[in-house]
């Protein structure tokens, strides 16, 4: 008999997944990648290319995911559409992925008796609130079709669990951060897009007054939640947040740069767009409880490590093409 392969990671050469990959294969587990590379990159794998699986693959397509789901223990899903302004232009395109997609994922891991599903789900299921602590048993309020299509394949994972019996776990991912995310896309998240400013001599574009909040994440808090989610006794049917539980404005954020960089940005204050949620902030109290879950690298920490490898790879950059 072929020996199972620890974790099959879809989305694997993305932001969040391509960390985690690095991440499991310096831990000694054997890691298989499903990717389709439209939004991520092979050279964010070239750490450990060597030492993974590369099933290349569209999550739309159930036979291939059942191809890449074959013999494997654990499956962390994080291919997915981001960005609720793509979805906001593109409703339909992310219905398939994020709900369809995670189906086929579902499906093939239930057929291939995967022992745990681990689903990346999304901190815009809340929508707009008080301004309080997001805790998992508030009602939904979803404000964009991505953030309808996070609720509903978080609704088909508990099913499957209810159903079927099988393991599902679904985090929900507040602001993620850190290296290797894409600043040049027109759907980047704002840390990259700043930062990116502060080393290239730009202004950043700021949509609405800048006073909105986030609880921005740091990628390696989220990779050590991932796993404890893998192996967490208890954890099957849960949902949980996944943050750092503290509030920074965007005003903030651009001031921590400026500090870091030790540069002073113009800024350029447009209007707020269709879908954006006004603050987010996480209860994390459920995934300490549950998971063992402390976040390990602070807001602070994690920006001056995630500013030190743009500029780094910026520089890389620089000398390719002297």
């Amino acid at each position: 008999m072929n020996r199972r392969t620890d974790f099959l990671v879809t989305g694997g050469a993305g932001f969040i997944g391509s960390n985690l990959t690095i991440g499991l294969v310096r831990r000694g587990y054997g890691v298989r990648i499903f990717d389709n590379f439209s939004t991520g990159w092979i050279d964010n794998l070239l750490p450990v290319i060597k030492d993974v699986e590369i099933v290349e693959g569209d999550v739309r397509d159930f036979w291939m995911v059942l191809r890449a789901v074959r013999d494997v223990e654990y499956v962390v899903h994080l291919a997915a559409l981001p960005s609720v302004q793509r979805s906001v232009c593109n409703p339909l395109t992310s219905n398939e992925v994020n709900v369809n997609g995670t189906l086929h994922v579902l499906e093939a891991a239930r057929i291939s008796n995967v022992h745990r599903v681990v689903f990346a789900s999304s901190s815009s299921v809340y929508g707009d609130g008080d301004g309080g602590a997001k805790v998992e048993t508030q009602r939904p309020n979803p404000l964009s079709p991505y953030a309808v299509s996070k609720l509903a394949a978080e609704q088909y994972c508990l099913n499957y669990h209810r159903l079927y019996g099988l393991e599902t776990v679904s985090l929900r991912y507040f602001n993620v951060f850190g290296p290797r995310q894409n600043p040049s896309s027109e759907y980047s998240a704002v840390i990259p897009r700043f930062v990116s400013a502060a080393l290239n001599g730009g202004a950043p574009t700021v949509y609405g007054d800048g006073e909105q909040t986030r609880d921005f994440t740091y990628i390696a808090n989220v990779v050590d939640a991932i796993l404890l989610g893998c192996r967490a006794f208890g954890a099957a049917g849960e949902v949980l947040n996944v943050a750092c539980g503290e509030q920074h404005s965007l005003n903030q954020l651009l001031c921590e740069i400026e500090e870091i960089a030790d540069v002073r940005l113009s800024r350029r204050y447009i209007d707020p767009r269709p879908g954006d949620v006004r603050h987010s902030l996480a209860d994390i109290s459920k995934a300490k409880s549950i998971l063992g879950y402390a976040p390990t690298v602070s807001f602070h920490e994690g920006l001056s490590s995630t500013y030190g490898w743009m500029r780094d790879a910026d520089e890389g950059s620089a000398g390719d093409r002297q």
